[in-house]
């Protein structure tokens, strides 16, 4: 797995609520790519909450959103936006968990129009959420002039963003429980 350049980062204005790493507000996600799938492991957090340790279903549709955005730059190599998008919620997902796994990948395309598949995962693997996402690819002129993309590369490294599984303590012997 490779991290994914953020083409935009350290661009004047550039505060994108998904992925400006800097953007305090935002959700700052981090991409990577995983043969066909992009990649991003995102911790919640508790202001982004619709009820008490569950995240916003808002937020849900959001990073599906993102993460599918970033396929199009990858994959693509160009910009778009989002035509159509279908979400189905499995099961709740905490704020308090550790992390989350969103992967997405390309399902079909037609002409300009790409069908981008998103599925959430909570710390303990379990399907969380799903998302179709429908994207309008721009053409590459007009992503580079209006967009201001140029081009989405990956780092040179091999790198894994998955946090290590902690190890259990090793229990003494006369410790019984």
């Amino acid at each position: 797995m490779k991290r994914i350049i953020n083409p935009w980062r350290g661009m004047e204005g550039y505060r994108c609520f998904g992925c400006a790493p800097h953007s305090p507000e935002g959700l700052r996600m981090e991409f990577y790519e995983d043969g066909d799938e992009i990649v991003s492991v995102w911790k919640p957090r508790p202001e982004f909450q619709g009820w008490i340790d569950t995240l916003h279903g808002g937020i849900q549709a959001t990073l599906a959103d993102e993460i599918s955005s970033w396929v199009v730059f990858r994959k693509f190599q160009t910009s778009g936006v989002t035509s159509k998008m279908e979400v189905r919620y499995h099961r709740p997902i905490h704020t308090s968990d550790e992390y989350i796994v969103l992967r997405a990948h390309v399902e079909e395309q037609r002409r300009n129009l790409v069908r981008i598949g998103v599925r959430i995962t909570d710390t303990q693997g379990q399907l969380c959420t799903e998302a179709a996402c429908v994207y309008f690819l721009f053409p590459k002129e007009k992503a580079a002039r209006d967009f201001h993309f140029c081009d989405c590369s990956l780092d040179d490294e091999e790198c894994n963003p998955l946090p290590e599984p902690a190890t259990p303590a090793r229990q003494h012997p006369d410790d019984r429980s």
